[in-house]
């Protein structure tokens, strides 16, 4: 007696050896959102800024912002320092959607709602802590010709609570879903320490070396360094390596370059990928936004 041949099962689509999850990505920060426009001089002397220039508002700018909008055409984009690295990496990973996640404080605003609309056009998993005391974050970048005078106002992005947000089981579930964390925003580090040296190769090392609360992973430190070599520090040597040349008649805006080293870095990172390709990727993004006004970019990486 013959038995009837089973029906094959259908195989599960195996995941890609490379293939990452969603939220792998954690960063936390200051969220602005930036507001460009071309301005004219008087705009400029009104509220006593330099073409050329980066400041925090102070009261006499409290009314910049919505004379910017009012009288100007303006591009919004989702800024601050760790939201464009964040969002630089989600742009470098293109695949999946979410791969990058996002802490901070907005307003319960217009500007935060089109903040919100930003991130998601961007793909990146933001979930702000919302409150009404203070006005999302905003940065104006005032455009004349080649130059840029940068007004900050941080508002609503120091106001975040922990206990209100991230201690929340949804949100702490976010966190534990990542495998790399980002959250630092850059100091003074050499004089903070006293290390007593200019030499950049130096600190680097020094900073390394520092005492580490977890002996498990050893501390890599990497400083930019504009268009000069980038340092990279581990427990063993101290490595330079040199950015990508770019034609200096291309270069647009340089202000979101470390931001989107940093991005291109973590969008490696987050494979396990060696360091120096997580660099050579730093390097790449960082070519392609001083390239373009404000930290932007197409609408897909060019990097093999």
């Amino acid at each position: 007696m013959k038995m009837a041949a089973e029906e094959p099962q259908a195989k599960k689509p195996k995941l890609e050896q490379n293939q990452l999850s969603e939220n792998v990505l954690f960063g936390m920060g200051n969220p602005l959102l930036d507001i460009c426009a071309v301005v004219d001089k008087d705009f400029l002397d009104k509220y006593g800024l330099k073409p050329n220039d980066q400041i925090l508002a102070e009261d006499k700018h409290k009314e910049l912002f919505e004379e910017l909008v009012k009288r100007f055409n303006v591009e919004y984009h989702a800024g601050g320092s760790t939201q464009n690295s964040v969002k630089v990496a989600q742009w470098m990973i293109q695949s999946p959607y979410k791969a990058a996640t996002f802490f901070g404080c907005i307003g319960t605003d217009k500007f935060g709602e089109i903040l919100k609309n930003k991130t998601e056009e961007a793909h990146v998993d933001a979930h702000y802590y919302e409150q009404s005391d203070e006005p999302t974050g905003t940065c104006a970048a005032c455009i004349t010709g080649d130059n840029r005078s940068l007004v900050a106002h941080l508002a609503a992005a120091n106001c975040y609570n922990k206990e209100k947000h991230l201690d929340l089981e949804k949100n702490w579930k976010l966190v534990e879903k990542a495998k790399v964390y980002y959250i630092a925003e850059a100091a003074s580090l050499a004089r903070e320490q006293g290390f007593e040296t200019e030499d950049i190769k130096e600190i680097a090392q020094k900073a390394q070396a520092l005492p580490k609360v977890n002996p498990k992973r050893q501390r890599i430190v990497v400083f930019t360094q504009g268009k000069d070599d980038t340092i990279m520090a581990t427990e063993n040597e101290v490595t330079a390596f040199p950015v990508l040349d770019s034609d200096q008649s291309e270069i647009i805006d340089t202000n979101g370059a470390g931001d989107a080293f940093v991005g291109g870095f973590l969008s490696q990172l987050v494979y396990d990928r060696l360091l120096t390709e997580c660099i050579r990727a730093g390097h790449y993004a960082a070519s392609v936004i001083i390239k373009r006004s404000g930290c932007t970019f197409p609408e897909k990486p060019d990097f093999h």
